[in-house]
């Protein structure tokens, strides 16, 4: 994991004061996990979930599970849940989402993180800069129409790229004080909210 996304995850986490009992969806027994986080060392229980398990490391245990169907779950078991870097990697990311909503409790915290896409604001701005000069318009005009994302990783296996209209409204329909932010270029998404 980058430490630029590291490090807004424990921004949100801390602000939005991640507690209790926390899950991490596709949580790996490494350091750089984010059940390390600095921000959940007052959570009461931390567990991770993924295809490759048990695990322990740390403070933490790793279930060997599939996140489209968290059966070893119950209904609101979770104050906090994160999930970084796994659904662009999930064939079935909607069945995650959907579990995810499932095992976090009313007022529970869900973070989520993605890799996305975006336009290049710099060209946005040359664009309208660059309006009256035709020739330089038709080039800024097709550089314009492209939209930037982060590389194909751990391929094959590697499905999806989300936009930030796709975060707030697929993963966190329904939710309440959704915020979206796009770090680093090409951007990572994360995304916030409280389950109803």
């Amino acid at each position: 994991m980058h430490p630029r996304v590291y490090e807004e995850f424990e921004r949100i986490c801390s602000r939005r004061n991640a507690h209790g009992l926390v899950l991490e969806v596709g949580a790996v027994p490494r350091d750089a996990s984010l059940l390390n986080m600095k921000s959940l060392r007052n959570a009461t229980g931390k567990t991770g979930i993924n295809l490759k398990g048990p695990h322990t490391h740390n403070d933490y245990s790793i279930v060997a599970g599939n996140s489209n169907a968290m059966t070893c779950f119950a209904d609101g078991q979770f104050d906090t849940v994160l999930c970084n870097s796994l659904l662009e990697h999930d064939r079935y990311f909607w069945k995650t989402v959907s579990e995810i909503r499932r095992v976090t409790r009313s007022g529970g915290l869900v973070v989520i993180g993605v890799p996305g896409y975006r336009k290049f604001e710099a060209l946005e701005r040359a664009e309208n800069l660059f309006r009256r000069i035709p020739w330089i318009r038709r080039h800024i005009d097709f550089l314009c129409t492209l939209s930037f994302t982060f590389r194909v990783h751990d391929a094959p296996g590697d499905y999806y790229r989300f936009s930030p209209q796709a975060v707030r409204e697929v993963f966190f329909d329904g939710m309440k004080d959704v915020e979206i932010r796009s770090v680093m270029f090409p951007p990572r998404i994360i995304g916030s909210a409280i389950k109803v």
